[in-house]
C-alpha cells in the first residue's frame, strides 16, 4: 500500500511522521554518539570534559594558581559552554580529579572529592575547590599557538576550541568509559612511560607490528596496586581487535598468620568486599576464618585482614575461593571504541590508535611552526620598516611633522607597506634612540635563525618527527612514572565445593526394603538391627564420610545421588528415597553404596549379564536417576558390590544350585550397557524365570564363600568353592545336594 499525502497549506511542508522519527532519532543517536559518550582519539576527552578544561584554563585555573571554588568552574562551563544539567557536569569534573578513577589526574582537588570506597560520596560543588593539575599542561600548553581549530559556542558569543592539542595520547592514557546509543566504549588507562615508548617506536618505524608495540605496553595500568592476570595471548589479542577482557586480582601479604589485603582491583570498594566475606562467614561457608577487620586509613588507604582459624590452615585455598566468589577478583570489558580525525565512531586496535594520534600530532605540530613563523616573518617585516624609519630618522620626523597623510608619503617615498607605516607611525618618542636601532638589528638577527631553523622543520618530515619525539621524551621527563598494576601470570581461582566444606565425619546410610533411608555416625553401629517400620526390613548399608554422595541402584538399572550430609538421622525410621528422586512406577531400590568417584563395582542382572562400573558413573543431580545397565524383559537387577584389592575371582549362582567362578579379569569395565554374559542360562528358561541369578560376590583365594539355601548355609572354603572354578558364560556346576535350592550367596573375609 503507498502512503499519500494530503495537499498542504500555503506555507506549510510536510512530511511522513515515519520519515520525520527515522530523521530525528538519527540525529539524536549521532548527537549522543560525537557529542557526549565517545571520546576522541586526538585528546582522549569527551565534549564535557574538554569544555571543563577549556573553562578552567580561562579562569587562569593552572596548578600555580590558588584553587576557587568547583561550583565556579561549574557555572562558567554551563553559562558558556555545555547548557545542560549541573550534576552532570559535576560529576564529570569529580571523576577527573579523583586519584583513584584516573591514571593521571586532570584536576587537583581540595576538599571532599570522594573515596575508593564510595566513589560517589563526594561533597557538593559550593563546598570542594580545585585547579588544574601539572598534568593538564599537556592538553592546554598550545592551545594558543593556531593549533586547533575553533567553533563558536551553544549561542554564538564564544569561541571554543574543537579539540584541545594534546601533546600525549590521552585517550589510551586516562582511559574513557561511556555508554552511547547502539555502541559504548570501555577504553582502560595505560602508563605513560610505557605508551610513550610505543609512540617513539611507531614514530621512527611506522610499519612496526602490534607484537613489537605490546614489548613496550604489555598491558593497562590502573591506578590500583592490584595484579593484572590476564594472559599474555589474551592482552596481544585485545590489542589486535580491540576488543577483550581483562581480569584483576587483588594484592595481599601473610603478617604474623593473617591475611592483609593490600591492593583491590579497579573501582572496588573495600566495604563490599568485607560485606561478601562476612556474608560467607554468616553463612559457614569459610569455617576456616574466624575474623575480619578493616585497617584502612590515610597512610594505608587499602588494609583489610583476614584471621584464619589458625596457623595449620592453608591460606592459598583459602584466597583462591575468595578471588572466584568475591570481588576481590574482578573482569573488565575492553572496546576501544573512539572518534577518529574523520569524525567517526570506530573500534581500533593498539597501532590504528596510536597511528591515527600520531598523525593527529603531525598536524598539530605542523600548525604550530607554521603559526610562530607566520609571527616571525611578520615581526621581521615590521622590523625591516623600523630599521629603515632609523636610518632615515630625521626626514621621517619631518614628514610626520609637515605633511598633511604622512602615511602615504612614507609608504611612497621608502617604499614601505601599510603594516610597516602604521608600526612606525605608533612609535613612541622615547623608542627614537641609538641604542634602538642596535636592539633591532639583534632581534632581527635572532629571529632570521628562527626562521631559517621553522622553515627547514618544515620542509623535512623527518626533523618535524624528531621535533614531536624530543617533546614526548620531555614530556615522559616531567610526568612519567612507574607502573602500578603488575601483570603476572596466575592460576585460575577456584570456589570451594559445597562438599568441601562440610565437616569430614564417618557415617553408615542404611537402606531398607521399601526404599526408606537415613544415616548414622559412625562406622560402628550394626544396621540389621536397627529398627524398621512395621513389614519392613534391612536391605543394605554403605559405609563412607559425610562429604561424600550416597549412591542408589534400581530394579530397572537406574542410578541416583544424594549427599549425604541432607539424609535423615538414624535417631528416627528415616525417609522414603521416592520423596526426594523419581524412580519409574514399580521401581525398587535394591543397593545403596558410598566411596569415591573411581571406586569400582560389579554391576548384574539376574538374566546373567553384567560388567564392572565406577561410583561415578552412577552419580547423576537428575532426582529421575540415569540409565547404567540395560534390563531384560522380566528380569532384576541385582545388588552391586564393591571391588576390593583382595578379590581375585566372581562368584555367581543361579536359583537351580548352580555355581559358577571365573577370574576378575575377564569382566570389562564399561559406563552403561547391557553388559557380558556372566553365566549361560537358557533364553527361554530366562524369560519364563524358571532360572536366574541369585547373586554375585567377589572372594580371594583365603576367603569363605557362603551358599545360602533358604534356612542353610553352605560354608565352602577354596578346597571346596576351586571345583566350580571355569570360564566365564558357562553353565557352572551344581552345588551339594539339600543346597540347591540357592537364594543368595555371601563372602566371609579371611581378615
Amino acid at each position: 500500500m503507498t502512503e499519500t499525502l494530503a495537499p498542504p497549506d500555503e506555507g506549510i511542508e510536510q512530511i511522513l511522521l515515519r520519515d520525520y522519527t527515522e530523521k530525528a532519532y538519527l540525529d539524536y543517536s549521532m548527537y549522543v554518539v560525537l557529542d557526549r559518550a565517545l571520546p576522541s582519539v586526538c585528546d582522549g576527552l569527551k565534549p564535557v570534559q574538554r569544555r571543563i578544561i577549556y573553562a578552567m584554563s580561562e579562569l587562569g585555573l593552572k596548578i600555580s594558581s590558588k584553587y576557587k571554588k568547583s561550583a565556579r568552574t561549574v557555572g562558567d562551563v554551563l553559562g558558556k559552554f555545555h547548557p545542560h544539567g549541573d550534576s552532570a557536569c559535576y560529576e564529570a569534573m569529580v571523576l577527573m580529579a579523583q586519584k583513584f578513577s584516573y591514571r593521571y589526574p586532570l584536576i587537583d582537588g581540595q576538599g571532599n572529592w570522594g573515596s575508593p570506597d564510595d566513589p560517589k560520596s563526594f561533597a557538593a560543588m559550593r563546598y570542594t575547590e580545585a585547579r588544574m593539575s601539572a598534568y593538564a599542561d599537556v592538553l592546554l600548553r598550545e592551545l594558543e599557538q593556531g593549533t586547533v581549530d575553533w567553533q563558536p559556542n551553544f549561542d554564538g558569543t564564544l569561541k571554543e576550541p574543537k579539540i584541545l592539542p594534546a601533546r600525549l595520547p590521552n585517550v589510551l592514557l586516562n582511559g574513557a568509559t561511556g555508554i552511547a546509543v547502539g555502541m559504548s566504549t570501555d577504553i582502560p588507562p595505560h602508563n605513560l612511560t610505557e605508551v610513550a615508548q610505543a609512540t617513539i617506536k611507531l614514530l621512527e618505524e611506522p610499519g612496526c607490528s602490534v607484537d613489537e608495540l605490546v614489548e613496550l605496553v604489555p598491558g593497562p595500568d590502573f591506578p590500583t596496586e592490584a595484579e593484572i592476570i590476564t594472559p599474555k595471548h589474551d592482552l596481544l589479542n585485545m590489542y589486535v581487535t580491540g576488543k577483550g577482557t581483562l581480569r584483576m586480582r587483588a594484592v595481599y601479604t601473610m603478617e604474623k598468620g593473617d591475611i592483609v589485603i593490600t591492593g583491590l582491583p579497579y573501582q572496588v570498594s573495600g566495604n563490599k568486599i568485607m560485606e561478601q566475606i562476612a556474608a560467607q562467614m554468616q553463612n559457614k561457608k569459610l569455617p576456616m576464618v574466624v575474623d575480619l577487620r578493616d585497617e584502612s586509613d590515610h597512610e594505608n588507604p587499602t588494609r583489610l585482614v583476614i584471621v584464619p582459624k589458625s596457623n595449620r590452615v592453608d591460606v592459598e585455598p583459602i584466597m583462591s575461593h575468595l578471588f572466584a566468589s568475591t570481588d576481590l577478583e574482578r573482569t573488565y570489558r575492553v572496546n576501544m571504541n573512539v572518534v577518529g580525525i574523520d569524525g567517526k565512531p570506530r573500534v581500533k586496535g593498539l597501532v590504528d590508535l596510536l597511528t591515527e594520534w600520531i598523525e593527529f600530532r603531525t598536524i598539530t605540530v605542523r600548525r604550530r611552526f607554521q603559526h610562530r613563523l607566520d609571527q616571525v616573518l611578520d615581526r621581521l617585516h615590521i622590523l625591516e620598516g623600523y630599521l629603515t624609519a632609523f636610518l632615515n630618522i630625521d626626514e621621517v620626523i619631518e614628514i610626520i611633522r609637515h605633511e598633511d597623510e604622512p602615511k602615504i608619503v612614507l609608504m611612497e617615498r621608502f617604499d614601505l607597506s601599510e603594516r610597516q607605516t602604521e608600526a612606525i607611525l605608533n612609535l613612541r618618542l622615547r623608542q627614537i634612540a641609538k641604542l634602538e636601532e642596535i636592539k633591532i638589528k639583534s632581534e632581527l638577527d635572532e629571529l632570521d635563525k628562527e626562521r631559517k631553523r621553522i622553515e627547514k622543520i618544515l620542509g623535512s618530515n623527518a626533523r618535524l618527527k624528531k621535533e614531536i619525539i624530543k617533546e614526548i621524551k620531555q614530556d615522559v621527563k616531567e610526568y612519567g612514572d612507574e607502573r602500578k598494576s603488575p601483570i603476572v601470570s596466575r592460576e585460575e581461582a577456584k570456589a570451594f565445593d559445597a562438599t568441601a566444606l562440610l565437616p569430614v565425619d564417618p557415617i553408615t546410610v542404611v537402606l531398607s526394603k521399601k526404599g526408606w533411608v537415613r544415616a548414622a555416625k559412625g562406622h560402628e553401629i550394626d544396621p540389621v538391627a536397627m529398627n524398621f517400620k512395621s513389614g519392613d526390613e534391612y536391605l543394605g548399608s554403605a559405609r563412607g564420610r559425610s562429604n561424600q554422595l550416597a549412591i542408589f541402584l534400581d530394579s530397572n538399572g537406574r542410578g541416583y545421588s544424594l549427599p549425604a550430609h541432607t539424609l535423615p538421622s538414624a535417631r528416627g525410621l528415616g525417609e522414603p528415597l521416592s520423596g526426594r528422586l523419581n524412580p519409574e512406577s514399580g521401581a525398587e531400590f535394591v543397593s545403596v553404596l558410598m566411596g569415591e568417584d573411581a571406586q569400582q563395582l560389579t554391576i548384574a542382572t539376574d538374566a546373567g549379564f553384567g560388567f564392572i562400573a565406577t561410583l561415578g558413573a552412577l552419580s547423576t543431580k537428575n532426582k529421575s536417576g540415569k540409565s547404567v545397565i540395560t534390563v531384560p524383559d522380566g528380569a532384576l537387577v541385582l545388588p552391586a558390590v564393591a571391588l576390593c584389592e583382595e578379590a581375585e575371582f566372581v562368584a555367581i549362582a543361579s536359583n537351580t544350585g548352580r555355581l559358577l567362578i571365573f577370574k576378575l579379569s575377564e569382566l570389562p569395565e564399561m559406563n552403561r550397557g547391557k553388559g557380558i554374559k556372566l553365566m549361560n542360562i537358557p533364553a527361554d528358561r530366562a524369560a519364563s524365570r524358571q532360572e536366574f541369578l541369585v547373586g554375585v560376590a567377589l572372594l580371594g583365594k583365603k576367603d569363605q564363600l557362603n551358599v545360602i539355601a533358604g534356612k542353610r548355609t553352605l560354608k565352602m572354603k577354596y578346597a571346596d568353592w576351586k571345583h566350580h572354578l571355569g570360564e566365564r558364560a558357562r553353565v557352572g556346576n551344581k552345588v551339594k545336594k539339600g543346597y540347591q535350592k540357592v537364594t543368595d550367596i555371601e563372602v566371609e573375609s579371611a581378615s
